[in-house]
């Protein structure tokens, strides 16, 4: 049984390899956002002690900046725990308002600007990264507790309120914006992505109802016509007198026969199995044999060496007739464009895969059919070995030659 699309058709669809590339990407780029926007901060905190900001308290002048820096550094981990890092910056925040309540100048620098909100400067990464990577209602709670801590309503006034709004609740919302269009464009491409594969697919659809229509054809019509061929032809053979004739009419029934067994199974392969398929008409055509083809090549003057390894009575005759088909048309490709030139057959029956291989070396004497070539014949050929679920491929060699090589999938039953 060969394998071949059966009542329906093949469906190729694409899988979704772009959703983890890009995937991968965005988080790479994220990753490099969060640590280039981490060393800003630290960069701005190490400026801002440079330039004469110091905390006058017990603790030393390196106190506030040293918080600081280790709650800025704390802001890489948000990836993965960003309810802990929003919880500790809540917590810097806290210590630093409660140290300018008790002991002023012990975390915070002296004097302190109007309107300062007391957070840290890492606090608009902070909330802007946990709302993407965990938007959830805790991470909200605690970013409204920053939001308030921030804004100091016990305290108010319309600077503080601004300036704790900008560092609090506009990156939440740029987050939270962010995280919608990431959304939005993920579904627009997933959209595309199934309107893509649902064209395929009608595609796909299209070619099989056309293959069955000419299936059909095939059978109603061509296959009918050669069989009243084959039997007149055998009617000739019976009744002629002139030996001559008797062997031309013999000879047009056997290639008859072949043409329908050839038909035939063109229509199983572009029809499936059909039912109440016409019966045989005589004998089964013989076999093909690569070995009468390559001799017909030595007698036109191309050297050809043909190896086959395998028991070719194993494989089916569609099969054997397709890599009859693949050697046919890389030897009159030689014929036309490598004359002179060597060509090396090989074939290998296997239980589940018939490989074809056909090589040649460059051409030796003036190519005069060279340019004549249209390509129709190997794209013919490539698409007869597909429809049975093989491959094929073909291409110029190094040395100026050119290669063929089929792979044809056997199953037996």
């Amino acid at each position: 049984m060969i394998r071949r699309p059966g009542a329906g058709y093949r469906v190729r669809v694409r899988p979704q390899a772009e959703a983890g590339p890009a995937s991968t990407v965005h988080r790479k780029a994220g990753i490099a956002i969060l640590v280039g926007g981490v060393l800003l901060f630290v960069s701005l905190d190490v400026l801002v002690f440079a330039l004469g900001s110091r905390t006058t308290g017990p603790a030393g002048p390196w106190a506030g900046l040293a918080l600081r820096l280790v709650l800025d550094l704390a802001a890489l981990a948000i990836l993965r725990a960003p309810v802990l890092v929003t919880g500790l910056t809540i917590a810097g925040a806290a210590a630093l308002q409660l140290s300018e309540l008790v002991s002023p100048g012990l975390l915070v620098a002296t004097p302190v600007l109007t309107g300062d909100p007391l957070t840290l400067s890492v606090t608009p990464l902070v909330v802007t990264t946990a709302v993407q990577a965990h938007n959830r209602r805790s991470t909200w709670v605690l970013i409204g507790i920053l939001t308030l801590l921030a804004t100091r309503p016990w305290d108010p006034s319309l600077l503080t309120i601004s300036l704790g709004l900008l560092v609090t609740a506009f990156p939440a919302l740029l987050g939270r914006y962010l995280v919608a269009r990431r959304t939005l464009m993920a579904n627009l491409r997933e959209r595309a992505e199934r309107t893509d594969r649902e064209q395929h697919l009608l595609a796909e659809q299209a070619r099989a109802e056309e293959r069955r229509r000419l299936a059909s054809e095939m059978h109603d019509v061509v296959t009918h016509r050669v069989s009243l061929m084959v039997l007149q032809a055998g009617a000739l053979e019976v009744t002629a007198r002139d030996d001559a004739a008797r062997r031309a009419a013999a000879g047009l029934r056997e290639a008859g026969m072949q043409a329908l067994d050839e038909l035939r199974d063109l229509v199983g392969v572009f029809g499936g199995q059909r039912s109440g398929q016409s019966p045989p008409v005589g004998p089964q055509a013989p076999r093909t044999d690569l070995g009468e083809l390559v001799d017909a090549s030595v007698a036109a003057g191309v050297a050809v060496q043909l190896h086959r390894t395998g028991d070719a009575d194993t494989v089916p005759v569609a099969v054997l007739r397709t890599a009859h088909r693949v050697v046919q048309e890389a030897l009159t490709n030689v014929h036309k464009h490598a004359p002179g030139g060597r060509v090396r057959v090989e074939v290998r029956y296997g239980a589940d895969l018939v490989t074809v291989a056909v090589s040649n070396t460059a051409a030796t004497a003036d190519p005069v059919l060279v340019a004549s070539g249209s390509g129709s014949g190997l794209r013919g050929l490539r698409e007869r070995v597909e429809i049975i679920g093989g491959t094929l491929r073909a291409g110029a060699l190094p040395d100026g030659g050119f290669a063929v090589r089929a792979e044809i999938p056997v199953v037996a039953s």
